[in-house]
């Protein structure tokens, strides 16, 4: 059976588009038409990865993607709409989405958007990024476990997104070289981007939220003015 996909969208001649793609491909796919079931089926089936739209009855995507963070599901969110105002964008990232495609979109595009997603969840992959401690890495009160996919501090788990750890380490892993947001995008997103960069502005927002004792006045992750960010434990 492949790696299981969850597509959440009320338009079910879209959803049957994108299953049949994705089952071309060697995806397990199961579907859900309105939030609170897709809310039901996140939390039975444990899928992989959830394409996720905006605008659906019962429970919009946002609603849903609230609720699966608050309930610590990290796994990758792909938000699905044909709503494409830079409001609707900063919310979904800030909710704790990953990704954002904007209806009319290709399969192409959506296809390497999960596999760049899913790739970020291969430990084989994590593991090519190197470790100054074996597999983990201490910074500070701050330690990355690249076995074990998650970030202490002080001993305490921080419940992260994919994105937001890869992000973190592929900043510690740098010796404080400052990377532009372009750059970021290249570098942990891991493909084209088709998007805006404040994904990343958002991203590091998010993480300074979960990893900071003062995110206003962040240690770990830093800002150089006018060129990027990075990490200065």
């Amino acid at each position: 059976m492949g790696r299981k996909i969850l597509i959440v969208d009320d338009e079910k001649n879209i959803s049957d588009i994108v299953k049949y793609n994705l089952t071309k491909e060697g995806y397990s796919v199961f579907c859900a038409y309105d939030g609170k079931q897709g809310l039901a089926l996140a939390l039975s089936e444990s899928p992989e990865l959830i394409l996720l739209d905006i605008m659906m009855p019962e429970m919009d995507g946002f609603d849903v993607c609230r609720k699966l963070r608050e309930l610590q599901i990290q796994v990758p969110i792909i938000m699905l709409t044909a709503r494409a105002e830079e409001i609707d964008k900063v919310l979904g990232f800030e909710l704790g989405a990953d990704d954002y495609v904007t209806k009319p979109f290709g399969t192409r595009e959506l296809l390497a958007r999960i596999k760049s997603h899913l790739r970020r969840r291969d430990p084989v992959e994590l593991a090519q990024v190197p470790d100054t401690n074996g597999n983990k890495q201490v910074y500070g009160d701050i330690t990355i476990d690249s076995d074990r996919f998650e970030i202490s501090r002080r001993g305490e788990v921080i419940a992260l997104t994919p994105r937001e750890f890869e992000l973190m380490k592929f900043l510690a892993s740098q010796n404080s070289q400052v990377f532009s947001r372009e750059a970021l995008l290249e570098k942990v997103w891991c493909y084209e981007y088709f998007g805006d960069v404040r994904t990343v502005d958002v991203t590091i927002r998010r993480l300074r939220s979960k990893i900071e004792d003062t995110p206003d006045s962040p240690k770990y992750i830093l800002t150089k003015r006018g060129v990027g960010y990075y990490f200065g434990g």
